[in-house]
């Protein structure tokens, strides 16, 4: 999987990590491959589905050095998250689930965050302003060209939740798009810089007010 090829040498960057979530896991391809070859004491793995965290936990028990808990969750659900985890890494978070993982990220002030969000849909939460802003802007409806406005409204809100709670954020491509349309990385660091919470959150608050 070309994705999580390309997330392995971004997780041995950040250096040895004593609790790591892999939140929204799926199987947790990320988290298992990862803790096997960057040598992981502790993984949490986040899966609301019961049969692929089921494949989780099969797989995890081929892991000797490393502490694999298996949760059957939501990722909004904040009591299945440890206090200030070293790294969350959340691939493909589908929809609103990338929004829950920024907030319960900025909320358990986890140190560092690689994010790479799925599809758009009307759940997400900053898509009605966006379709509102679309709307005042004369943007066609054509979803070809319309699509393209709104995922970036929705990036843009993100990324400033996460420099409003305290984030230092980059933004990039993760794999090319011929891979997969849904090819970027939100890489976050906590810095807790007042300065530079106090503008994001002022943009913020112009994004939401431009409707």
């Amino acid at each position: 999987m070309p994705e999580v090829a390309a997330l392995i040498p971004r997780l041995e960057k950040l250096g040895g990590q004593r609790s790591v979530v892999d939140a929204a896991a799926g199987r947790a391809p990320v988290g298992l491959i990862a803790a096997s070859l960057l040598g992981w004491t502790r993984l949490i793995v986040l899966e609301q589905d019961p049969d692929r965290a089921a494949s989780a936990r099969r797989a995890a028990t081929r892991l000797e050095h490393c502490t694999v808990d298996v949760r059957v969750a939501p990722v909004a659900d904040r009591t299945q998250w440890p206090a200030q985890p070293d790294v969350v890494v959340a691939l493909h978070a589908c929809g609103p689930a990338s929004d829950d993982v920024v907030d319960v990220c900025i909320d358990r002030r986890a140190r560092h965050l690689l994010l790479v969000p799925c599809c758009t849909a009307h759940t997400v939460r900053a898509a009605a302003l966006a379709q509102a802003l679309a709307d005042r802007h004369g943007i066609p409806r054509q979803p070809a060209v319309r699509q393209r406005f709104v995922q970036a409204v929705v990036d843009s809100e993100r990324t400033l939740r996460l420099e409003a709670g305290g984030y230092q954020v980059k933004v990039g491509p993760l794999v090319p798009p011929t891979v997969t349309p849904h090819n970027l990385i939100w890489q976050a660091r906590w810095v807790g810089s007042a300065r530079r919470m106090a503008d994001a959150a002022e943009q913020l608050a112009r994004l939401a007010a431009a409707v």
